[in-house]
C-alpha cells in the first residue's frame, strides 16, 4: 500500500503511462480492425491510424487531459472499492468529453473518434484496476488504526490490544494517564517522510498504554482524521452504542472504507465478521458483495422508475379518492430509520385519521384509525405505491428490512435487544419479513427474518423476494375484490 507523495507520484506517472498504453493500442491497425468486427457500428467513426508528429501530438493531448482530469484521484483517501471505480470512470469521462470538444473544432493536431472511443473504453476498464492496486492493503496487516470513543478507560483498555500501528486517538477529553504527557496531536512528531509517523504497540508501555499516542481531536474530527491520516482501521470505544456518536463513527468509517472494529461487549448491537476472536472483532459494514451492491442499486432504479410510470394514472385516481373519503392530506410523512441509526422521511397515501397516532404497534383489525379507503389500500399494499420515489432517490432498496417509525424503534429495542443489526442494510419496500407475515407487533420474529435476509442477501435472493412478494400483493387484490 502506498502513501503520501509515494502514492502521488505513482498515481499520476501510473495514469499518464496508461493513457499513452492506450492511445497506442487503439491506434493500432490490428486492434480496430479486429474490434471493426466485432462492432460493426465502429465503421461509422471512421477508424483512422495516425503516424509521425500526428501521433506524437495525439499522445501528449490524450495525456494531459486525461491525467489533469484525475487530478483528484492523485491526493490519498480512504475510499470504498465501488466509489473508487465509479470516480476513476468519472474522471476518465471528463477527460474523454475534453479531447472530444477539441475534435469537434476540427482541430489540426485532434484524436480522431474511434481511436478516443476506444481509448476511453479502455481506461474506463484499466485504469480503476491501477488505483485499486496502488491502494490495496496488505493481507498480513490491519495498516493504520485510529483509536474513536468517548470513554478513556475503555481506550486505555483496548491500546494495548491493537496488533497494528496506531497514529492517535480521538475522544472529547484527555485519558486520565495520558493526559500529563500527551494533550493533542504533535505535528512535528507526528508527520515524517511521506506520512505520519506511526506508534508501534512495541513502543507503548503496559502501566501507560497512551504515553506514546497523540491524542488527535474530539469526535467532531473523525471525518477530517480519517483523510489526513490515512486511516486503516479504526476502532470504536464507547460507553454506549448510541445512536448519534456509535453508529455515526460507523457511518463515517463506512463512507470513507475504513474498517472497524468494536470491543466484543457490542456485539449484539452491530454485525460482526463471522469467527471472529479475542478482544475486538471486526464490524461487517458492507455486508453485501460489491458485484451485487451494483447489481441491486440498477435493478432499483428500474423497479422504481417502471412502477412510477405504470401506475401514474392509479396514482391520480387513489389521492382523488383519498380526498373524498376523508379530511387530511393526500400523502402521509413519517421519519423512518435508515442505515446506521441514520433517518429519512418516508411518504406514503393516507389511510388513516390524521389525529390520535401512537408509536405503540397494533394490528389493523385492531385500529379504528383506519379509513374506507385506507383499508382497501392497506389490503391491496398501494398506501405504499409512493415508496418507489423513495428507492429512486436512493433512500431505500426494493428489498431489505422495513423501515421503522423512528419512535417505534425504542419500543422494539426493548423487546429485541439485537434490533439495532437491522440498521446496517438498507431499508426495503419488501422483505424477507413481509413475505413471511413477521410484523412489528412480534419484533422477534421480524427480527429473526430481517438478520436471516442480511446474512444471506444476493442480487438473485432479491429477485425471488420480489417475486414472492408480487404473488402475495396479486392474491390480496384478488382477496380485496372477491
Amino acid at each position: 500500500m502506498l502513501t503520501g507523495w509515494r502514492y502521488r507520484f505513482a498515481s499520476a506517472v501510473g495514469t499518464a503511462y496508461l493513457v499513452a498504453v492506450a492511445v497506442l493500442v487503439a491506434n493500432h491497425a490490428t486492434f480496430q480492425s479486429v474490434f471493426t468486427s466485432v462492432v460493426p457500428l465502429f465503421n461509422r467513426l471512421e477508424p483512422t491510424v495516425l503516424s509521425g508528429p500526428s501521433l506524437r501530438w495525439a499522445l501528449v493531448l490524450a495525456v494531459v487531459a486525461i491525467a489533469s482530469a484525475a487530478w483528484p484521484l492523485y491526493k490519498p483517501r480512504p475510499r470504498r472499492i465501488l466509489d473508487t471505480v465509479f470516480l476513476v470512470q468519472k474522471r476518465v469521462l471528463v477527460g474523454g468529453l475534453a479531447l472530444a470538444t477539441l475534435g469537434y473544432f476540427q482541430w489540426s493536431h485532434r484524436l480522431p473518434r474511434a481511436t478516443l472511443v476506444m481509448t476511453v473504453g479502455f481506461l474506463a476498464v484499466v485504469l480503476p484496476g491501477w488505483f485499486l492496486v496502488i491502494r490495496g492493503r496488505p493481507v498480513d496487516t490491519d495498516g493504520r488504526t485510529l483509536i474513536v470513543g468517548d470513554d478513556p478507560d475503555q481506550i486505555e483498555r483496548v491500546a494495548p490490544a491493537i496488533d497494528a500501528p496506531v497514529v492517535g486517538y480521538l475522544c472529547p477529553t484527555v485519558t486520565g494517564t495520558a493526559a500529563a504527557s500527551v494533550t493533542t496531536a504533535d505535528p512535528d512528531r507526528a508527520i515524517t517522510d511521506g506520512g505520519v509517523e506511526l506508534r508501534h504497540e512495541g513502543l507503548v508501555d503496559d502501566a501507560d498504554p497512551l504515553a506514546a499516542l497523540s491524542r488527535l481531536g474530539g469526535l467532531s474530527r473523525l471525518e477530517d482524521v480519517l483523510v489526513a491520516y490515512d486511516v486503516d482501521t479504526a476502532v470504536l470505544a464507547f460507553q454506549q452504542a448510541d445512536r448519534a456518536e456509535f453508529f455515526g463513527a460507523l457511518d463515517a468509517c463506512h463512507e470513507h472504507g475504513v474498517d472497524a472494529k468494536v470491543h466484543r461487549k457490542y456485539a449484539d448491537s452491530v454485525l460482526v465478521s463471522e469467527g471472529d476472536v479475542g478482544e475486538l472483532v471486526d464490524v461487517d459494514l458492507e455486508p453485501w458483495d460489491p458485484l451485487d451492491h451494483l447489481f441491486k442499486r440498477v435493478f432499483d432504479i428500474a423497479f422504481a422508475v417502471v412502477g412510477l410510470v405504470a401506475f401514474a394514472p392509479l396514482l391520480v385516481v387513489i389521492a382523488t379518492a383519498i380526498k373524498l373519503d376523508s379530511p387530511g392530506p393526500v400523502f402521509y410523512s413519517q421519519d423512518r430509520t435508515a442505515g446506521f441509526g441514520e433517518t429519512f422521511p418516508v411518504y406514503k397515501f393516507r389511510s388513516m385519521i390524521p389525529e390520535g397516532e401512537s408509536a405503540v404497534p397494533i394490528d389493523d383489525d385492531e385500529n379504528d384509525r383506519i379509513t374506507r379507503v385506507g383499508y382497501v389500500l392497506r389490503k391491496t399494499h398501494l398506501d405504499e405505491l409512493p415508496q418507489l420515489w423513495s428507492i429512486l432517490v436512493g433512500d431505500m432498496s426494493v428489498v431489505g428490512p422495513r423501515a421503522v417509525w423512528t419512535e417505534e424503534e425504542t419500543l422494539l429495542e426493548e423487546t429485541a435487544p439485537s434490533w439495532r443489526k437491522r440498521w446496517f442494510v438498507k431499508p426495503g419496500l419488501t422483505g424477507l419479513a413481509q413475505i413471511n407475515n413477521a410484523k412489528s407487533t412480534d419484533p422477534n420474529t421480524k427480527l429473526r427474518y430481517d438478520l436471516e435476509y442480511i446474512r444471506q442477501q444476493s442480487f438473485w435472493f432479491d429477485v425471488k423476494i420480489v417475486v414472492r412478494q408480487v404473488w402475495k400483493v396479486f392474491e390480496d387484490v384478488f382477496a380485496t375484490v372477491r
